[in-house]
């Protein structure tokens, strides 16, 4: 499947989407995968709890952080395949991540949840028809297909490794 078109998803999301090289979602998956898994293993237990400057998430804030966020994609490309009608609410990443408990957690239970959840996200994907995948429906108060929230899965893991990187390692 293809990358959405410009107006299938919040102008917002440009910013993800356009980090992602393939046109295909499928691939986009693959192709991520263990780029991913290789920087989050490369990761310690003692420089997880690294933050970059006062008042800035931890190294395991910000994985769960991307792990919440992938699920809450998830859902609403769930919802919208499924032909939802009802707006899906949007959600606060500060309020999420203050109560999210991270900075209790091991980092090697984190990186196994964000990559099982990516597991799941890829089953829907490959679950999900042409015809569901281009459903729209309204997220945030905001218009988009179920496949805009794909694009936008891969490129928002992008958007953080690229801050993981320059910021906090």
């Amino acid at each position: 499947m293809p990358k959405p078109f410009l107006g299938a998803h919040p102008v917002y999301f440009d910013r993800y989407i356009n980090l992602v090289e393939e046109d295909d979602l499928p691939a986009a998956f693959k192709n991520q995968l263990p780029i991913i898994s290789t920087l989050l293993n490369s990761i310690s237990e003692e420089k997880s709890m690294h933050a970059y400057a006062p008042g800035k998430w931890t190294i395991k804030e910000l994985l769960l952080h991307i792990t919440d966020t992938e699920r809450i994609f998830a859902f609403r490309s769930l919802c919208f395949a499924r032909g939802e009608k009802q707006s899906i609410p949007g959600f606060d990443e500060d309020t999420y991540t203050a109560n999210s408990n991270a900075n209790a957690r091991g980092w090697a239970d984190l990186v196994n949840e964000f990559l099982l959840v990516r597991q799941t996200t890829e089953i829907l994907f490959g679950s999900l028809t042409t015809e569901a995948l281009l459903n729209e429906g309204t997220a945030n108060n905001n218009p988009a297909t179920a496949l805009s929230f794909g694009f936008t899965a891969v490129g928002h893991v992008y958007h953080h490794k690229k801050i993981l990187e320059e910021r906090y390692l």
